[in-house]
């Protein structure tokens, strides 16, 4: 490694007013709400239209119907959180959901339509069909007219297949006031008055997951690593219904498609949910997940089966053809046979605490959509409001007000001139690959206390031994005042696997100690040893560095 005073090559500013980190909805409307006038980075770490926005398919939740209100959607959403929703939180999602869809058809969203009316349909857990849609593809839809907004605006600068590695925090004051980014070559802090986190999700921290690869958890770890408090991590919503079949990813099958009347059914063809709940396939996402759970253990099987043969053939047609594409990619005809289908990870309920404000513990950093944790969705998401959390809390950042900061000119410049981490990499690589196998075994839909203390100790050390390698100097211990040049794409390459790897395992640790504390049964997160949901823990799980405590409700 040699040092050297500048380089002029340097692809990109060394400052914005504001850096967004992650480019699905939440990122993107944030992008969209913040005033014009702020020079703003928005940081993706594949292209635009890879996060699981776009691969929403169900719809966005809004009581716009005549026979609706924002009371019913209140009281939909609290039930299904199993009461560990914030009220208040809910209510601000209500109230502000007519407004939000407004916002979206005014961009260019193309909804379906009944008629002249907004098409609605209905989800489970709703009482009411208020779930807007364009076909199946209803976060594509929304990503696409938010992708192209955000193209035409001048002060936003795209950064595609750049890779925030960590925060950068004043030594001083504590503040957020910039990160550390993996782009084009370089290892660079870019400072900022505002950070906000828009990363999405970590379902690859399990082996079954309908979320896509970029989905590693990348704001939670980064932002737990610097001391902002987490929340609720231990709830992670299972969809019950992902095509099962061999050497096929898992694709969601939507809710919409049980709300439209199809019926689950096992290999006798026999609707066996409803010994389970009395909504049958209706019930909240959590019962039907564990219906299906319980039921494959009990009949041996590696799958059920989703019926849309009662569902009018030109009803699927109209409304679900991407599935029906899908589906007979991987050789199902569903207008024939049931689809085969499992449940997998889908949603992360908890996240980095944020207030209405999307302001996090630390501050100058935010956290908008799967990232934060907001108290909307409590211990179990209700279909649907996922979307709407994106729009209704990135519109906030229209408010934000940051205070000048003082352009830094000089860093202590390195370059890598012999990155050899191949034997390191082996080791990255076999924890990537054993990682989310052990944390679907211990962390998945039935979880116990012993299978989870066993699957920590077996984490800690990961991550003791990820932390040892010099990759780490890179992740972990880089001062803000040093830019590094790497060598070539390849250890470009390797350092990313490293960094996800970490995140994956950090997340994985958050996860496991966070069900681990809750001894309880409630909504995402179900314990075979404490079956029971217990009115001493209607409390929030925080968690501040290594430390986990309770906290009420709002």
């Amino acid at each position: 490694m040699k040092a050297f005073s500048s380089d002029p090559s340097f692809p990109i500013p060394s400052q914005f007013d504001v850096i967004i980190v992650g480019s699905g909805a939440a990122g993107l409307y944030t992008a969209l709400c913040l005033p014009q006038h702020y020079r703003v980075a928005l940081i993706t770490k594949e292209k635009l239209k890879t996060g699981a926005s776009d691969w929403a398919q169900g719809g966005i939740a809004a009581a716009i119907g005549a026979d609706d209100s924002p009371k019913l959607h209140l009281e939909d959403t609290l039930k299904a959180g199993a009461g560990l929703c914030d009220r208040t939180a809910v209510q601000f999602l209500v109230d502000h959901a007519s407004s939000s869809i407004k916002s979206l058809l005014e961009m260019g969203v193309e909804f379906d339509r009944k008629d002249e009316r907004l098409a609605m349909t209905l989800e489970a857990a709703h009482s009411r069909p208020r779930v807007l849609h364009a076909a199946d593809t209803t976060g594509r839809a929304i990503v696409g007219t938010l992708t192209k907004q955000v193209l035409q605006r001048p002060n936003i600068k795209i950064l595609s297949q750049a890779f925030a590695l960590s925060l950068w925090l004043d030594e001083t004051t504590g503040r957020c006031q910039g990160i550390s980014v993996l782009y084009q070559g370089y290892v660079s802090p870019i400072k900022a008055a505002a950070v906000i986190l828009a990363t999405g999700g970590g379902g690859q921290v399990f082996a079954q997951t309908t979320n896509p690869a970029v989905s590693t958890g990348d704001g939670v770890a980064i932002a737990w690593r610097s001391g902002a408090i987490g929340r609720d991590l231990e709830f992670v919503q299972f969809h019950p219904t992902a095509l099962t079949k061999p050497g096929a990813p898992r694709f969601l099958i939507s809710e919409a498609v049980r709300g439209e009347g199809a019926h689950l059914v096992d290999r006798e063809g026999r609707r066996f949910a409803f010994d389970y709940h009395p909504a049958g396939e209706l019930a909240p996402r959590d019962v039907v997940s564990r219906a299906i759970f319980t039921h494959l253990q009990k009949t041996e099987a590696t799958n059920v089966y989703l019926d849309l043969r009662p569902i009018p053939e030109a009803k699927i047609r109209y409304r679900f053809p991407n599935i029906i594409g899908v589906c007979q990619q991987w050789g199902v005809d569903l207008f024939n046979e049931p689809i085969p289908v499992a449940p997998a990870a889908h949603y992360w309920m908890g996240g980095i605490a944020v207030d209405t404000m999307n302001r996090t513990s630390i501050p100058g950093l935010y956290a908008v959509g799967e990232t934060a944790s907001t108290g909307v969705h409590g211990a179990n998401r209700l279909a649907s409001n996922s979307l709407l959390e994106c729009v209704v809390y990135a519109a906030q950042l229209s408010q934000l007000e940051i205070e000048p900061i003082e352009a830094t000119d000089t860093f202590k410049f390195l370059e890598i001139t012999e990155a050899s981490w191949n034997k390191e990499l082996e080791i990255v690589t076999l924890i990537r690959k054993e990682l989310p196998h052990l944390v679907w075994q211990s962390a998945g839909i039935c979880r116990t206390q012993e299978v989870m203390t066993e699957a920590i100790a077996r984490i800690q050390s990961w991550r003791d031994r990820l932390a040892s390698l010099s990759l780490g100097q890179y992740v972990l211990k880089l001062s803000p005042s040093y830019r590094v040049k790497l060598n070539s794409s390849h250890a470009e390459q390797q350092l990313r696997l490293y960094a996800e790897t970490l995140n994956l395992v950090d997340i994985a640790y958050l996860i496991l100690k966070s069900a681990a504390f809750r001894t309880e049964s409630r909504g995402g997160h179900y314990r075979t040893d404490y079956p029971h949901t217990s009115p001493d823990w209607q409390v929030h799980t925080m968690v501040r560095e290594h430390s986990w405590y309770t906290a009420p409700l709002n």
